[in-house]
């Protein structure tokens, strides 16, 4: 099984929700973690919170830092902020990186959006992103049996 793991630099909002949403899409193709170049040491709330809206629970996730999957056999990196993207250090052997920049929902609150909203928003952005990547891992695969 391929291993993914999804980079932003606190690993606190928009990681977790990659990290959740490509799980519940393709937990059966990928494992799935997520990490950050500096940790904030939790989970935001409102990611919790919008996540348990569509069914997934990461009320479990930790924040941990990227180093301590180097050496773990990581197939796939997919960055998720400018600032991890810029930090992510080589992996060892031949690893497919991608990068797919959302904004900070902690920072991301327009006129007349709450919080909440916010993190609905990017929530969804990154589902639609996250749910195509999978959709066509999945048709490459089957293609490829």
């Amino acid at each position: 099984m391929k291993k993914v793991l999804i980079l932003c630099t606190g690993n606190s909002c928009r990681s977790h929700m990659a990290e959740g949403i490509l799980r519940a899409a393709a937990g059966d193709l990928f494992e799935v973690f997520s990490a950050g170049s500096k940790p904030k040491g939790a989970v935001h709330p409102l990611a919790i919170e919008a996540l348990k809206e569509i069914g997934i629970d990461a009320s479990g996730h930790t924040s941990d830092h990227l180093d301590q999957y180097l050496n773990t056999g990581i197939d796939t990196v997919i960055t998720v902020c400018g600032n991890a993207d810029q930090a992510c250090p080589t992996f060892p052997g031949k690893v497919s990186r991608y990068h797919w920049g959302f904004e900070d929902p902690p920072h991301a609150q327009r006129p007349g959006e709450s919080e909440l909203d916010a993190f609905r928003r990017i929530r969804d952005e990154i589902k639609l992103v996250f749910e195509a990547y999978a959709a066509g891992y999945r048709e490459a695969y089957k293609a490829s049996e």
